[in-house]
């Protein structure tokens, strides 16, 4: 099982980024898929989650109403749209297979990160 995020990096206050999760060694479209994050000092946090099918999304408090979550089937591909983003954003992003927890806890990819800062 291999997760590989991207697409991370330095943004301003209000900007925009869109993570990707290419996803390997299991079947993809029978899982839920999640992404989380983890800031210096903090646990790791579920930010959205998206069923198999991409019918069902759930959030995070914080991130309701900026972020999206999506997938891509043919693609094994997860993809975490942000938009408006805050200082607090700032964290490692990771992705992982399931919609209420990680299916596959040791094995976290490298995860990528998102830094807001002026």
């Amino acid at each position: 099982v291999r997760f590989v995020e991207s697409g991370g990096g330095l943004v301003q206050p209000g900007g925009s980024l869109r993570l990707s999760c290419l996803a390997s060694g299991f079947t993809f479209g029978a899982y839920g898929m999640s992404w989380y994050r983890q800031a210096p000092e903090k646990a790791r946090e579920l930010v959205a989650a998206i069923s198999s099918a991409g019918g069902s999304t759930k959030y995070a408090d914080s991130v309701k109403g900026r972020f999206t979550i999506s997938r891509d089937n043919a693609k094994n591909t997860v993809y975490l749209q942000m938009n408006s983003l805050k200082p607090e954003d700032t964290a490692v992003y990771y992705c992982n297979a399931g919609f209420s927890r990680a299916w596959y806890p040791d094995s976290w990819g490298q995860g990528t990160q998102v830094t807001v800062s002026s």
